[in-house]
């Protein structure tokens, strides 16, 4: 990886904590970090892509077909990124990344990047204990990919368990200091 990658991506998928990713990517800017927002369309379903482009100041993708030029924006924007950090993460999108599955902007971007992966995933208690998850969740740590939660708490839908994406702090604190690695 090129020390001189300065842009971390952050990822939305559709879990309703996407709510919470609007205040990460506004305090990662407010400590100075740089950042670009792709967005699934499922998280667009809960917070509009608007949004991010006012907190990141920055156009935000959603599509693979959103490339305002020639060259692939999925590939032109790795060579840039030096971390990707999905806040949240749904079960989908960790399925998709330890399958190598690529079939939307963000799963596209996920096997393009080459440097630092950092997920807070967030979900209902029983998807998270689901033993496909949880393989899952294995490849992607023997792969390197850190993990930001999730915590016990209580979910959108009622349940209490593990299960709840980590806190903006403890996720914003993760990010930092793999930007400073």
């Amino acid at each position: 990886m090129q020390n001189d990658k300065h842009i971390l991506v952050l990822g939305v998928t559709g879990s309703i904590a996407a709510y919470k990713a609007a205040d990460l990517a506004s305090r990662l800017r407010q400590n100075g970090v740089e950042i670009r927002v792709m967005m699934t369309e499922s998280a667009t379903h809960l917070v509009c892509p608007q949004t991010f482009l006012t907190l990141s100041k920055a156009p935000v993708t959603v599509s693979l077909w959103d490339a305002p030029s020639w060259q692939p924006r999925h590939i032109e924007l790795a060579l840039e990124t030096k971390v990707l950090l999905i806040a949240p993460a749904t079960a989908n999108i960790l399925a998709k990344m330890a399958n190598g599955i690529a079939d939307d902007a963000l799963s596209t971007f996920c096997l393009s990047h080459e440097g630092t992966v950092i997920v807070a995933p967030a979900m209902n208690p029983r998807m998270w204990r689901h033993p496909a998850t949880q393989a899952n969740v294995r490849t992607l740590q023997e792969r390197g990919v850190r993990f930001v939660g999730p915590v016990e708490g209580r979910v959108a839908c009622g349940e209490a368990g593990l299960g709840r994406m980590a806190e903006v702090d403890e996720i914003l604190s993760a990010a930092l200091a793999a930007m400073t690695e």
